[in-house]
């Protein structure tokens, strides 16, 4: 989903129906042939590519529909909106939960007027939580734009998960005005909310609601925690318990997964059989006792799953659920695997999207490792017991091993989804999952019901949960401490990765179908030193407002400039952008970083980095406490590097002028000229920082004979840079501007633009592109690739 697919043809589509039609035909009537195996082979081929092809029409269907609603451009708007779901609150202090009112809201709403049919926007409200009531319609105002995240190789694409989600547009609401039915001149949304399905919905959401708003006011030590286990709801939880959560590799505990739903499904058969052993257990005579439990079962997994906003995990187990009843319910054999992958297909079948969520693939990858484990303990079936502390000792065994197998099992896929690992977290989840699951999510799914006829015993049962966690959270706490925990970056490439995912395929096959031995030569890449095939390699890293430029050479990786938010603790360019795409890129190591100045955009994500990445050399026009004495040099006009054929040359400032840095940093930005001789078409690369008028003269008068095919415009393409005479002087092939989007500042400037246009010279923008990468090819080819092409959902 998303890729640029070959148009298939319905000529192509007609002649493989055709064919799975005289193959089925050939079938019925028992031609002599159907059972030879060339037939077989012929047949499944063909099937395959059938579904293929439906496949992928399916899925650009989903997507087409979903890309026209999209918010195109920045705008004032006023909409009518509907409140169907509950918002989302942020939580970020640590220590006060009172304070969870007053935070920033994030509001799903359903908006009426702005296309052809309702659509889904993300609203950004300041106001307090009982603002926009559900069930309730409303006029707004405020500005609206499109989902514009990182467009970088590796990193969180918030665009894929807003499509996912089905959000078209986000909107900074302004004001809101509640209006009635007989306002709204749209009657059939209108009488679609009147079924009884959206009336259903509608309150289980309120439901949600009122959970949250009877843990919250509690004020118990771990609100956010029993929401979370409860719901699904993160909207009590704070930085502190996230992060830590995090740490331990745990944090897929706090989203709802399918033995929460089991156990709450679990907890409501077991009454209902209770009380049928109790006053009617003549009922089992006519309907035996399996299939009486059934249709109870799947209606309570149904409105759970419901309950949690059909989250995949919890989604993935009602499927499942009511595959195993039907079976059972027509008496035909349960097959794990074939149930799971028929729960997959019907997942997808439902929700296409389903196939872009990390959710998915983990859900069902832990449930194939979870199958495979259970296969090798019925192997053992035949083994008994002598006695309860050999059950027990099995039964702790049984459960150690599941988490190994699991971690191991799921790595190759945690590093292609998140580049980063919890060694701990086997260890970690050894803790938690005895405690959640046994004890503490029972005790809260029990709370909540008996919540619904007494509020004091609910609070009560909730507050076990919370002494539960307390306990929970003094171990994590013990743990975290003495281990140190954190997430590691994994630099791998991808052939590496690809080796790995073999390896642990390979071990977890059947003994005796390929020797394990083979498994450790596939891990053996992990472990070699990486060498690049590429002889050059630049890419402009989209880093919103900013700038930061990668070059990578066969021996040698350097960094110009890192990018960096406005506040780094808030949100790091470093820790979400810069560093995700090195270890993509299976660098772990940087040779040398070249700061053009110390402003925050140019090089405020450089702690962030040297953190998590061991950094060499280190070039800047000032002097700064991150920088190791030992490592720093200041860069200058004469300074040059030749690695190989390709040469490095910095072309400003002049060296007698870096005492005067700190008066005017753009100026005295170190300007970095690139030279790739042996490339057919681009060889000449000029990065500006944020360099301007002045220091262009001076490039001009110094260097007179420059030849630039590719110009990094100064200043992210300000006015005050890139001088009509700079630009006809140099005259590059294409110019670049790294800048955010919709940025305050509003660059590039429309006078740089014209600039450009009146001299012909062909431009290229990350906010546009996203990052531009120049790769040279085995024909010594220079070949750009701009990665908001790559996905059909990034594209502008």
């Amino acid at each position: 989903m998303g890729r640029d697919i070959p148009v298939v043809g319905s000529s192509i589509i007609f002649i493989c129906l055709i064919l799975n039609f005289l193959f089925l035909i050939s079938i019925v009537l028992k031609f002599s042939f159907h059972q030879q195996l060339w037939f077989k082979i012929l047949n499944l081929i063909c099937l395959n590519i059938t579904c293929i092809i439906l496949g992928m029409l399916f899925a650009e269907q989903a997507l087409s529909k979903r890309l026209a609603n999209r918010v195109i451009e920045v705008k004032n708007t006023e909409a009518i909106v509907y409140i169907k779901n509950i918002n989302q609150l942020k939580q970020k202090d640590s220590l006060d939960h009172s304070s969870t009112l007053n935070n920033k809201i994030q509001q799903k709403i359903w908006v009426l007027n702005q296309g052809a049919e309702p659509v889904q926007w993300m609203a950004y409200v300041n106001a307090p939580e009982s603002t926009l009531q559900l069930g309730h319609y409303y006029k707004i105002q405020g500005s609206v734009r499109p989902v514009h995240g990182y467009a970088v190789a590796g990193v969180f694409d918030q665009e894929k998960w807003r499509i996912q989600d089905n959000i078209a547009g986000i909107i900074q609401v302004s004001s809101y005005d509640e209006i009635s039915e007989s306002q709204v001149e749209y009657p059939y949304f209108i009488e679609q909310q009147k079924t009884w399905i959206a009336r259903a919905s509608l309150v289980v959401e309120q439901s949600r609601l009122n959970f949250r708003k009877l843990i919250d006011r509690q004020h118990f030590s771990h609100s956010g925690l029993i929401l979370a286990l409860l719901t699904g709801d993160q909207s009590l939880l704070n930085e502190a318990e996230q992060n830590r959560f995090k740490r331990l590799g745990i944090s897929h505990l706090l989203a709802i997964s399918g033995p929460h739903v089991l156990i709450f499904a679990g907890f409501f058969v077991c009454f209902l059989t209770l009380f049928i052993n109790r006053f009617k257990p003549t009922l089992y005579l006519s309907i035996p006792k399996t299939y009486c439990m059934v249709l109870p079962f799947c209606l309570c997994v149904w409105g759970y799953t419901a309950f949690v906003g059909f989250e995949i995990p919890a989604l993935r187990t009602f499927i499942t659920v009511t595959l195993v009843a039907l079976l059972l319910l027509i008496q035909q054999q349960l097959q794990s695997i074939k149930i799971l992958l028929m729960s997959a297909s019907l997942l997808l079948l439902y929700d296409p999207f389903s196939i872009l969520s990390a959710a998915f693939w983990l859900s069902y990858g832990a449930c194939f490792i979870l199958i495979r484990i259970y296969q090798t303990i019925s192997q053992q079936s035949a083994f008994h017991f002598h006695s309860r502390f050999q059950r027990i000792k099995f039964v702790l065994k049984v459960f150690v091993d599941s988490q190994w197998k699991i971690f191991i099992a799921l790595f190759p896929l945690v590093i292609v989804i998140f580049k980063q690992i919890s060694w701990v977290s086997p260890l970690s989840n050894l803790i938690a999952i005895p405690m959640l699951g046994t004890l503490i999510v029972p005790i809260d799914v029990m709370a909540a019901i008996v919540s619904l006829f007494s509020k004091s015993l609910g609070i009560f049962m909730f507050n076990i949960a919370d002494w539960g966690l307390s306990i929970l959270n003094y171990l994590l706490n013990i743990l975290d401490i003495t281990i140190h925990a954190k997430l590691s970056w994994i630099a791998f490439t991808t052939s590496t990765i690809i080796c790995i995912a073999l390896a642990v395929f390979i071990l977890f096959l059947p003994k005796y179908v390929i020797p394990k031995f083979w498994a450790l030569i596939c891990f053996f890449p992990a472990f070699l030193p990486f060498h690049r095939q590429e002889s050059f390699e630049l890419t402009v890293i989209d880093v919103g407002q900013g700038q930061a430029v990668l070059v990578q050479l066969p021996e040698r990786n350097i960094l110009i400039d890192t990018g960096g938010y406005y506040d780094e603790n808030k949100f790091s360019i470093g820790e979400q952008v810069i560093v995700p795409y090195l270890t993509y890129k299976g660098i772990s190591r940087l040779d040398q970083v070249i700061l053009s100045h110390l402003d925050q955009d140019h090089s405020g994500a450089f702690s962030k980095i040297s953190e998590n990445i061991d950094i060499g050399e280190v070039y800047a026009s000032e002097r700064d406490e991150r920088f190791r004495n030992d490592k720093f040099q200041f860069c200058y006009s004469g300074q040059h590097w030749d690695h190989g054929q390709v040469k490095i040359q910095i072309l400003n400032p002049e060296k007698n002028s870096l005492s005067n840095t700190t008066d005017d940093r753009n100026e005295h930005s170190c300007v970095v000229y690139i030279q790739v001789p042996f490339s057919r078409g681009y060889q000449n690369f000029l990065i500006m920082g944020d360099a301007g008028w002045a220091s262009e003269f001076q490039i001009l008068q110094t260097y007179p004979d420059l030849k630039v095919d590719v110009l990094i415009l100064g200043h992210h393409g300000s006015e005050h840079s890139s001088a009509y005479d700079f630009l006809e002087k140099l005259h590059p092939q294409l110019a670049i501007v790294s800048a955010g989007f919709n940025n305050r500042y509003q660059h590039p400037a429309r006078m740089t633009l014209q600039r450009l246009q009146r001299l012909n010279i062909p431009l290229k923008s990350t906010i546009e592109k996203g990052s531009i990468h120049f790769t040279i090819k085995e024909n010594g080819e220079m070949k750009i690739e701009n990665y908001r092409d790559k996905w059909k959902w990034l594209k502008r």
